[in-house]
């Protein structure tokens, strides 16, 4: 018999199957879900196993259930994708790696003690929430990008309206970071019930090395715990980064898993 997840998992798996649910359709294709953003112009989404009452209960699909989802994504002509846990869906990856995907593995860290998160305070450099009408969004948002790409140089986004309307509807909280009046980065995080995760905390490589990063982290989870949310959690992009965020408060329990076509 399968472990049942615990509470934390538990109440994390709702989220991911809630989240997306603001921004895109949905299909339900037999044990999977399958999220097809409304707007092909912005973020894609991908699949997930379907929210069960019963998460103990082991994960009820074959590689043709597999096959049905990848099949479906290349008629909508949207990525092939499947996200999940894998202490929540253990057999899952073995069934994507059959049909030929390649699955990523991340570290799924959730805050413990929230004192232990510490300010970095770098003297030179103002980190602190978005607000929908801040002239400086359009280069926050293509700082964060710059930073995932490796690059420190970056044109202002173009048009940041989708980002704004998320930010007015309270939906989406946006940190940004400076360094005098140019943007270096920032992070997010999407509060759903008493729960919200951490994403795209970026800073671009030259203002790196300085705890800007840590800075960042630290206005999240201020911000989370100020809007009173019981959950915090993030998905770490390697081991190394892991451990940096296990030193800010954050524990390890378990391991978020991505599927893509290689």
């Amino acid at each position: 018999m399968p472990e049942t997840p615990s509470d934390e998992l538990l109440a994390i798996e709702h989220y991911y199957d809630t989240v997306p649910r603001a921004f895109a359709s949905v299909e339900e294709l037999g044990a999977f879900s399958l999220f097809v953003a409304e707007d092909r112009g912005g973020q894609s989404y991908y699949a997930r196993p379907c929210l069960s009452p019963d998460s103990g209960a082991g994960f009820d699909a074959d590689v043709a259930a597999v096959w049905r989802v990848r099949g479906r994504q290349t008629d909508l002509g949207v990525p092939e994708a499947i996200e999940w846990v894998d202490e929540v869906t253990p057999g899952l990856a073995r069934l994507v790696e059959a049909t030929g995907l390649t699955v990523s593995r991340f570290p799924l860290l959730v805050l413990g003690d929230p004192s232990s998160v510490r300010p970095a305070s770098p003297a030179s450099d103002d980190v602190g929430l978005m607000t929908p009408g801040d002239p400086r969004l359009a280069a926050v948002d293509a700082a964060i990008g710059a930073g995932f790409q490796g690059k420190d140089e970056f044109e202002p986004s173009a048009s940041v309206e989708r980002l704004r309307q998320r930010l007015e509807n309270g939906a989406f909280r946006l940190v940004g970071a400076f360094s005098g009046r140019d943007a270096v980065g920032g992070g997010s995080h999407s509060p759903r019930g008493s729960v919200t995760e951490l994403t795209g905390i970026s800073v671009i490589p030259r203002a790196r090395r300085r705890g800007i990063g840590t800075a960042i982290t630290e206005a999240l989870v201020d911000d989370a715990l100020d809007l009173g949310l019981s959950t915090v959690f993030l998905s770490a992009a390697s081991d190394a980064a892991s451990a940096i965020y296990q030193r800010l408060g954050f524990r390890r329990i378990a391991t978020a898993c991505v599927a893509e076509a290689p």
